[in-house]
């Protein structure tokens, strides 16, 4: 791989990773002026997302941890699909209906993280990665469908806890 390509690969996933670990840890720890677990629940609580607590501790997990394993370039494509998976819960739930633009409050940041995502998730960490230190690779294209279905299943199941929360309030 010619050396500029690396470079550019090892910024991006170092930007973007440590963006979206940092993301993250507002909703875990509190960081950055964040609202820490308890505070992301009940936001998640208000968007219908039932139970609160598990899927704002899998968000979190998914922003910081995922996050992580991209700015390092560790267990690729483990990171940026999982970061795929929160962005994608994320522009559904809170920025799809303020439109595109992040001046609105729309998908436009967590849509370019997304995209960042996915095509990091493709080419792989690059040269200047743990996971090529370590001369980690896992089976491929195996290990990415895998992920992805994991992940896939996990956006279908937080976006599905909305709707059950709601038929919930109907009936009860």
């Amino acid at each position: 791989m010619a050396p500029a390509l690396s470079f550019g690969l090892l910024l991006l996933r170092v930007v973007f990773g440590l963006t979206v670990a940092a993301h993250g840890s507002q909703k875990l720890f509190g960081w950055f002026g964040g609202s820490r677990l308890q505070g992301f629940a009940g936001m998640l609580e208000k968007l219908g997302i039932r139970p609160s607590g598990p899927f704002a501790l899998l968000a979190g997990l998914s922003e910081f941890g995922g996050g992580l394993l991209v700015a390092l370039g560790f267990l690729s494509p483990v990171g940026p699909l999982v970061v795929i998976g929160a962005m994608a819960v994320a522009i559904v739930t809170v920025h799809l209906s303020k439109g595109f633009f992040s001046s609105k409050g729309g998908y436009e940041f967590p849509l370019s993280i997304l995209v960042t995502m996915l095509v990091l998730s493709i080419t792989g960490p690059g040269p200047y990665s743990l996971d090529a230190l370590l001369r980690l690779s896992l089976p491929e294209p195996l290990m990415w469908i895998v992920a992805a279905v994991l992940v896939a299943g996990g956006v279908i199941s937080t976006l599905a806890s909305r709707r059950l929360g709601a038929r919930r309030l109907e009936i009860g």
